[in-house]
C-alpha cells in the first residue's frame, strides 16, 4: 500500500473532523459507502427502498429527518455519472444544532484508497472508521524466516503479516547414501546449503526491491548459526544489505516463525519509527548551531515563517492539542511545507515540546 500524500490525509482529516462534529438527536445521520467498482444505481435502488421502510418510524420528526437525509442522498448520488475509480464515501443528515431545526446537506469524497466494503448506515453519528483507518500509516517491512532446509518470505503491513513466498532445499539428510566418502558427501551437502542460501537471495530481490521507498525495513529470522551464515556470505545484494535492520534467534520455521519472528522484533520496529524521529530532530539541532537564521521555534516565530512560505520542514509535538496541530499542518500544507509529527518518546521530542512543542527548518534565512 502506497502512502497518502500530505494533500490527501488532509483533504481526509478535514472531512472527517468535520462529520464527527455533528451529532443526531435520534439514528437519522445516513452513511454510505460504493466499493470501487460497484454501480451506483444499485445504491439509489436500494436508497429508494430504504425511504419506503422508513415511513415505519413512529416518531414523526425523525422519520421525515431520515426520508429527507435518504432522498438528499439519492439526490447527490445521482449527480455522478458513474462510480469514481476508488469507489465513494458519502453522508447526510440534518445537521442543525436543537430539535425542530432544518439544515440538510450532503457530503462525498472519493477516497485515496479503493474502498473494498458496502456499507449503509443510519445513526447517531456519520460513520467515519473506514476513512480514519485510510489515515493510518502502514509501513510495509520485510519478514525473512530461515533455516538450512526450509525459508518463507513474508510482508508486514501495519500490523498484518503477508506470507509471500516459500522455498524447501535440496540439502540431503544428515546420513550418506553407502559408497559416498565423508568428504564428497560433505561437499555435496556445502554446495546444496548454497543453492538455497543463493535461491533465498533471488527470492528477496524478486519480492522486497520493487516495493522501493515503501519498504521500511528487513528482518531476518532463524537459528542464529544459519542466519550469521547466510548473511556472511555474498548472497544478497547492497540495495538489500541497506535494508536490514536486524535479525532474530527462532526456535521455529514457516509461518510459525513468521510471528515469532514478529514477536520478537518490537523494539527493532518501535526503535525504526523512533530512530526517524530522532533523525529528523537531529537534523533541527544542527541546524540551529550552525545557522539560527535558518531555524524557528515557538508559535509565533514559527507562524510568521509560514505566513512568509519560509517553512521547509514543520516539527510539530504530539503533545500539542489536536486542533493546533490540525491548524498548523493546514498552513503548512498551503505553503508545501513537509509536516513531521514527533513523540516525546526521545530526548529530542522532549526538547521540541520543551520548545514549545512547535519549530521548523527554513528553506532560507530569516532574520
Amino acid at each position: 500500500m502506497s502512502s497518502l500524500t500530505a494533500q490527501q490525509k488532509l483533504i481526509l482529516k478535514k472531512m472527517i473532523r468535520e462529520l464527527q462534529s455533528y451529532r443526531a438527536p435520534h439514528t437519522e445521520f445516513v452513511s454510505v459507502y460504493v466499493p470501487a467498482g460497484y454501480e451506483l444505481f444499485k445504491i439509489t435502488q436500494h436508497l429508494g427502498e430504504e425511504q419506503g421502510t422508513a415511513a415505519n418510524i413512529k416518531s414523526a420528526s425523525t422519520r421525515k429527518n431520515v426520508q429527507v437525509a435518504l432522498d438528499k442522498m439519492i439526490q447527490h448520488l445521482r449527480t455522478y455519472k458513474s462510480t469514481p475509480p476508488n469507489g465513494l464515501a458519502a453522508f447526510s443528515g440534518n445537521v442543525a444544532a436543537g430539535e425542530g431545526k432544518q439544515d440538510f446537506r450532503a457530503w462525498s469524497i472519493e477516497p485515496p484508497v479503493p474502498l473494498n466494503v458496502r456499507i449503509y448506515r443510519c445513526d447517531k453519528n456519520f460513520v467515519t472508521d473506514i476513512l480514519e483507518e485510510m489515515m493510518v500509516e502502514h509501513n510495509v517491512y520485510g519478514l525473512v524466516v530461515l533455516d538450512r532446509r526450509d525459508a518463507i518470505l513474508a510482508l508486514l503491513r501495519g500490523k498484518t503479516i503477508v506470507p509471500l513466498q516459500k522455498t524447501h532445499s535440496e540439502v540431503p539428510g544428515k546420513f550418506r547414501a553407502g559408497g559416498q566418502s565423508a568428504a564428497r558427501f560433505s561437499r555435496i551437502r556445502e554446495g546444496a546449503y548454497k543453492d538455497h542460501f543463493k535461491k533465498i537471495a533471488d527470492y528477496m530481490k524478486n519480492q522486497f526491491l520493487p516495493l522501493g521507498n515503501n519498504l521500511k525495513g528487513i528482518i531476518i529470522g532463524g537459528p542464529g548459526t544459519t542466519v550469521n551464515d547466510f548473511l556472511q556470505h555474498d548472497y544478497i545484494t547492497g540495495d538489500l544489505k541497506k535494508k536490514i535492520i536486524g535479525t532474530k534467534d527462532l526456535s521455529y520455521t514457516e509461518e510459525v516463525g513468521l510471528q515469532e519472528l514478529l514477536d520478537k522484533s518490537q523494539d527493532l520496529l518501535a526503535e525504526e519509527e523512533i530512530a526517524l524521529e530522532k533523525k529528523v530532530m537531529e537534523q533541527f539541532f544542527k541546524q540551529m548551531l550552525e545557522n539560527m537564521k535558518k531555524v524557528t521555534y515557538g508559535e509565533k516565530e514559527t507562524l510568521k515563517a509560514l505566513e512568509m512560505n519560509a517553512v521547509g520542514t514543520l516539527l510539530l509535538s504530539e503533545s500539542l492539542p489536536e486542533d493546533k496541530i490540525f491548524e498548523l499542518e493546514e498552513k503548512a500544507q498551503a505553503g508545501g511545507a513537509i509536516v513531521k509529527i514527533i513523540s516525546t518518546e526521545t530526548r529530542e521530542g522532549v526538547q521540541l515540546r520543551d520548545l514549545g512543542g512547535i519549530a521548523a527548518m527554513l528553506r532560507y534565512e530569516m532574520e
